[in-house]
């Protein structure tokens, strides 16, 4: 039986990429710090999704067992395992990249030349390759050499909502019945892996945007609106007359820059965009405002899901008002258990708002989009 170890325990490992590959007759092995996690799956070796949606059902991942994720023992089954995946957020990944480069070398030592291939399956342009620089920090010429050969490092892109829900026995998950896991093609190394529920694409940045700034432009914008508001969840959210309107604009605002960026039938995005909606009013997953508005420094970073599709609609001459607003409630995040929210606060109380704006979007001292954000900021007060 092939091997996989899948670096993170969590919600998303265990309700979406660790069960895919557990259905795909993997052994399964997850890798995770919180001992507790490890203890319970290693006593129960297994666990339930439930599928909760218009079509409801469940099923067991069995079979499984946990690791401490620093530990010895996960790069000797680094040696021997035929696909690595993370899913542990992007800022984790530099403390997942000393362990695999150890089992890498350990791989090479052993002298194993079998195929592997590790998928950082994160929210996040290029996670993966992200992942391959910070591993090939701790490798020599010698390693990296032998990594060309050996060891591919494929981009994904992920989408499938997996909330926090309780569950009666903790291991077991809730998760949304629709999800996608779109993979490079070019860069596996060996055959492609045949592996239901994973998809090899050629064109991936095209499903990464689409899905990062469809889906996350308007869960985020969804968010922060509600959050405003004194909402509590996504589906509050898309249920109020006021924001639901915004939101689906945002998304069509950032679907039209898709569109010219990538040639997409402007017909089939634009329903694409109503799926999305239709899965956050789903009334069976109850997804928190303070959940999904977390690190909201993060998703004001240039390159996320919110400045990025507005560069990229305003660089088409398309209309971009409704991700302002997104953007400039995003600014007003407040959630005191969120770090970066509370950082972002104490920024703006301290250097103030344009300062925060200029510090943490990427946008330059004097381009007139900063005021352009400052106004959506104090607009979106009012709605």
């Amino acid at each position: 039986m092939k091997k996989a170890i899948q670096f993170g325990a969590g919600n998303i490992g265990r309700g979406f990429i660790g069960a895919v590959l557990a259905q795909a007759d993997y052994h399964l092995i997850f890798a995770d710090v919180v001992e507790e996690l490890i203890r319970q799956i290693n006593s129960r070796k297994e666990y339930t999704v439930y599928v909760t949606d218009t079509n409801s059902y469940n099923f067991k991942v069995k079979g499984i067992s946990a690791i401490n994720s620093g530990g010895a023992e996960v790069v000797e089954h680094i040696k021997d395992a035929d696909i690595i995946t993370t899913a542990v957020g992007l800022r984790i990944l530099k403390f997942v990249a000393p362990t695999i480069a150890k089992g890498i070398q350990a791989r090479r030592s052993a002298g194993i030349e079998k195929p592997l291939n590790v998928i950082a399956c994160e929210n996040g342009l290029k996670a993966t390759s992200r992942l391959k620089e910070l591993v090939f920090d701790f490798l020599t010429d010698e390693d990296k050499a032998w990594v060309t050969a050996h060891v591919g490092f494929p981009d994904a892109a992920v989408d499938r909502i997996v909330p926090p829900v309780h569950c009666e026995i903790p291991l077991d998950v809730a998760v949304e019945e629709y999800f996608e896991w779109c993979v490079e093609r070019s860069a596996f190394v060996g055959e492609v892996p045949q592996i239901q529920g994973m998809t090899p694409v050629d064109n991936l940045l095209a499903y990464v945007e689409r899905k990062l700034f469809t889906l996350n432009t308007g869960h985020a914008t969804a968010a922060y609106l509600g959050k405003l508001k004194g909402l509590d969840t996504i589906g509050d959210c898309v249920a109020e007359p006021v924001i639901l309107p915004i939101v689906r604009a945002a998304m069509q605002q950032s679907g039209e820059a898709l569109i010219r960026k990538f040639g997409f039938d402007r017909e089939a995005h634009f329903a694409y965009i109503e799926k999305i909606l239709k899965r956050f009013s789903n009334p069976y997953l109850s997804d928190e405002c303070d959940r999904v508005g977390r690190e909201p420094l993060r998703k004001l970073a240039p390159n996320d899901r919110l400045i990025y599709p507005m560069l990229t609609a305003k660089g088409f001459g398309l209309p971009y008002d409704k991700l302002l607003l997104a953007i400039g409630a995003a600014l007003h995040f407040d959630n005191a258990e969120d770090p970066q929210s509370v950082e972002m606060l104490e920024s703006i109380r301290t250097f103030g708002l344009e300062a925060t704006i200029i510090k943490y979007t990427g946008i330059e001292s004097g381009d007139p989009l900063v005021e352009e954000i400052v106004a959506a900021y104090n607009k979106v007060k009012e709605i």
